[in-house]
C-alpha cells in the first residue's frame, strides 16, 4: 500500500509479522499489520480482525476521534479496554482493523525481537559514531564528565546524545535512582541522579544489537545540564524531554 494521508493520520503497510501476547498466548499473530500515525512522534499497529485470535468483547464504552470516526472499546479477558476499532470509519483503509492497546498487553514482537514501547518507526534512524571532539559537562558549575572518546547517537527528531566511558565521568558524583526506561531502539535503560538532580543521567547496559556501541556508556540529558564540544557551551536543545 502506497502511504495514505488522511488529515493527521497517515497509514502505511508494513511486511513484518507482528504478534501481540496476553496472559502467556498470543492474542494476534499477523503479517498484514498496518502502521497509524495518530500523533507525529511515532505509529501505532492497527491489526486485521481476522488476525485477532481473542474475543473482543464490547463493553459499552465508546472513544471518538475527529479523524477516525466513532470507536468502539473492548475488553480482552479480565482486561478493560484493551482494544479499539473503528468499524464505520471515514477512513476506509482502517474498516475491518483493530488497535490493541500497547500497555494492555504482555509483550509484542516484530518477527522474533520483542518490542518495547512502542512500534518501530520506518522512518526513524539511529547512528552511533565514535568521535574524537572533546565533550565536557557540567551541573551546578561542577564537570561531571570529560572525555575525548565519546560515542555520539544520531536519533531522528532528537537531539544528539553524547555517550562517555565510565573513566571519563565523575562516578563519585552519580548516585543510582532506580528509575527504568525502554527505547524500541535501545533497549532498557538505567539512571543517576548528578549532584542530587534526579535522572539527569543514563546507560545501557545490555542495550539492543543495533545499539551495542552505546553498551555500557553514559549520556546526560542535554536538555537539562550544560555541554561543551570542542570548548564552545551548546544550546539546551527543546525535545520532549526539557
Amino acid at each position: 500500500m502506497e502511504p495514505i494521508t488522511r488529515g493527521r493520520v497517515r497509514i502505511e503497510s508494513s511486511a513484518k509479522r507482528v504478534r501481540a501476547f496476553l496472559g502467556g498466548r498470543a492474542v494476534a499473530d499477523t503479517v498484514r499489520p498496518l502502521l497509524v500515525w495518530e500523533i507525529p512522534y511515532y505509529p501505532a499497529y492497527y491489526i486485521p480482525r481476522d488476525d485477532v485470535t481473542a474475543e473482543l468483547k464490547p463493553n459499552g464504552g465508546t472513544k471518538r476521534s475527529p479523524s477516525r470516526g466513532e470507536g468502539i472499546l473492548y475488553d480482552i479477558g479480565d482486561v478493560a479496554d484493551a482494544a479499539l476499532a473503528y468499524p464505520d470509519s471515514p477512513i476506509e483503509e482502517l474498516r475491518g482493523y483493530v488497535r490493541l492497546e500497547w500497555e494492555a498487553m504482555d509483550a509484542w514482537f516484530e518477527e522474533d525481537e520483542e518490542v518495547y514501547v512502542h512500534p518501530r518507526d520506518p522512518y526513524s534512524r539511529v547512528d552511533i559514531l565514535p568521535s574524537s571532539r572533546h565533550i565536557r559537562v557540567e551541573v551546578d558549575g561542577a564537570t561531571v564528565a570529560d572525555s575525548r572518546h565519546a560515542r555520539i547517537l544520531f536519533e531522528t527528531g532528537l537531539p544528539p546524545r553524547y555517550y562517555l566511558p565510565k573513566t571519563d565521568v565523575r562516578l563519585d558524583l552519580l548516585t543510582p535512582t532506580g528509575t527504568v526506561s525502554r527505547c524500541p531502539y535501545k533497549g532498557r535503560a538505567e539512571y543517576w541522579s548528578v549532584n542530587g538532580h534526579a535522572d539527569l543521567a543514563w546507560s545501557y547496559r545490555t542495550p539492543l544489537e543495533e545499539s551495542q556501541r552505546i553498551a555500557g556508556l553514559i549520556a546526560f540529558y542535554n536538555e537539562k545540564v550544560d555541554i561543551y564540544v570542542d570548548g564552545v557551551l551548546q544550546d539546551r536543545p527543546k525535545s520532549p524531554f526539557s
